[in-house]
């Protein structure tokens, strides 16, 4: 079983793979976390010989990527059916829709709202967080501010459907997959007032029931074989 580090990266002197040729592929970056939303519901769909994975060099991107293949120049993008689609939240749910394997969208007990709703969030709360990270002159206070509104939103959207399980919809569903890799990061951020502000919150830390989005996240993206 590979790990997600194995995977070839192209760079501008990478050779391109036989594009449009009816074979489906996702493209991604390595520690992308856009990228490994789509490339997690792969995974998890059982579709690795369904969907090639092809790893982009974003510092050193191949020409032929922008010229043929996604001109914006991002990933995540799908090459599927003759045509290319981006955007990570849309290629999830295209994915999930258009591929045989377990749907990660549930239905009923308003799950497909707040499936809507969470996706529309997450634009929101990555805004807010990695902006505050990027923001030297940030402090407590700027934390509590811009960071806080955001996470007690989070909070109580864990809170919603706790007794059918520890994920934001109970089982585990696009949604978690979505949130996951950014979680992930933000944990990495501990040791100043932005990272305390953050693990304040019973539902981000790493004891909180949002571990089991991450870790199954990760079991996932990084068994792509």
């Amino acid at each position: 079983m590979a790990v997600v580090t194995q995977l070839p990266i192209l760079d501008s002197k990478s050779d391109p793979p036989s594009l449009f040729d009816g074979t489906t592929r996702l493209y991604v970056a390595v520690t992308c976390p856009f990228a490994q939303r789509p490339w997690a519901v792969r995974n998890y769909k059982g579709l690795d010989n369904s969907i090639e994975l092809v790893a982009i060099d974003l510092q050193d991107k191949p020409k032929w990527y922008l010229e043929k293949v996604y001109p914006p120049g991002r990933v995540p993008s799908l090459e599927h059916n003759g045509k290319v689609k981006g955007e990570s939240l849309d290629l999830m749910e295209y994915i999930d829709k258009n591929f045989e394997g377990p749907s990660l969208f549930p239905e009923g007990s308003g799950k497909e709202e707040a499936t809507k709703e969470l996706f529309a969030f997450s634009d929101e709360v990555n805004k807010q967080v990695f902006s505050a990270f990027r923001n030297k002159d940030a402090d407590a206070a700027y934390a509590a501010e811009h960071i806080g509104p955001v996470l007690d939103r989070l909070e109580a959207a864990l809170g919603k459907f706790e007794s059918e399980g520890p994920f934001f919809l109970g089982q585990l569903s696009a949604v978690d997959l979505a949130y996951a890799p950014f979680f992930a990061r933000f944990e990495l951020v501990q040791g100043d007032e932005l990272g305390r502000c953050l693990h304040r919150y019973s539902n981000i830390r790493s004891e909180s029931p949002c571990t089991c989005a991450k870790e199954t996240f990760w079991k996932i993206v990084t068994n792509f074989d």
